[in-house]
């Protein structure tokens, strides 16, 4: 369980995190939604201990992430960033290894059990196909899914993940959000931090609005992400209406309108 109690974090005279609370449960997968700059990449960088809150504390089965050894962190939790480009051409299975790297000591070689590990992570992701090409050569969708297996070699208990989709066409998006969902089915805590409604529509256990470095309002999907919090939140007008998809399955769908006219358009 991961709780985020009461912090707060500035960045000289700018406080750009003001009592922050909330938590996230074994196997629920969370959204953090707002506007660039609302301070989500912020909180991120204090619960992945690279910041230390001004005040507060950020706690991972009640141990204090700020007390616990870099090694100990990078067992319970694993990141995903936006996009990674690693500065040599590795091949994909060695890309997802590294995950291992909590695990072993400093002169170690991983053994087979690790190596077992990655290709276990490759598997559960239906990838191992890529397990040989280089990994600066696939697609940014695949590449987002190998980063995916890599924190999963970690064997963590957090996955935090930073706009795991920001750089993806439409339908790569939605393959990564998919298998999000996939994993906290199977009993992985997920953070995720996104600026786009419809990924919290579509995956979010629960949902996490936030502006000015504040939270607004925790809860439910469907209740939270509504069109008066979207107008406040990004300060444009939008209409969200129910789907019915063939498998009778019902889901939410959020449509902008836009702010613009033809008439001013063609002006």
């Amino acid at each position: 369980m991961l709780e985020v109690k009461n912090i707060s974090f500035c960045h000289g005279q700018n406080k750009t995190l003001k009592d922050v609370t909330f938590h996230v449960d074994p196997g629920e997968l969370v959204c953090v939604l707002g506007p660039n700059g609302c301070g989500k990449t912020t909180l991120l960088k204090n619960i992945l201990g690279l910041l230390k809150p001004s005040c507060g504390s950020i706690l991972i089965d009640g141990k204090d992430v700020h007390k616990l050894s870099p090694q100990k962190l990078a067992q319970l939790m694993g990141y995903i960033p936006q996009n990674h480009t690693p500065p040599f051409p590795y091949k994909v299975s060695e890309v997802v290894l590294m995950g291992r790297t909590p695990y072993l000591t400093s002169l170690a070689m991983p053994d087979k059990k690790d190596l077992d590990i990655a290709y276990d992570s490759l598997k559960k992701l239906n990838i191992t196909h890529l397990k040989d090409k280089i990994y600066t050569k696939i697609s940014g969708g695949e590449r987002q899914m190998v980063l995916i297996a890599r924190a999963l070699a970690q064997e963590p208990k957090i996955l935090i993940m930073d706009e795991p989709t920001s750089s993806l066409d439409f339908g790569k998006q939605n393959l990564v959000l998919e298998h999000v969902r996939m994993l906290s089915q199977k009993g992985i805590s997920i953070l995720m931090v996104t600026h786009d409604p419809a990924h919290a529509l579509f995956c979010a256990d629960k949902v996490i609005t936030m502006k000015q470095g504040r939270i607004l309002k925790i809860g439910n999907a469907q209740d939270v992400v509504s069109e008066d919090m979207l107008k406040y939140i990004y300060d444009m007008d939008v209409k969200i209406d129910k789907v019915k998809l063939p498998d009778e399955r019902i889901i939410c769908v959020c449509i902008p309108i836009p702010k613009l006219s033809e008439e001013s358009i063609n002006i």
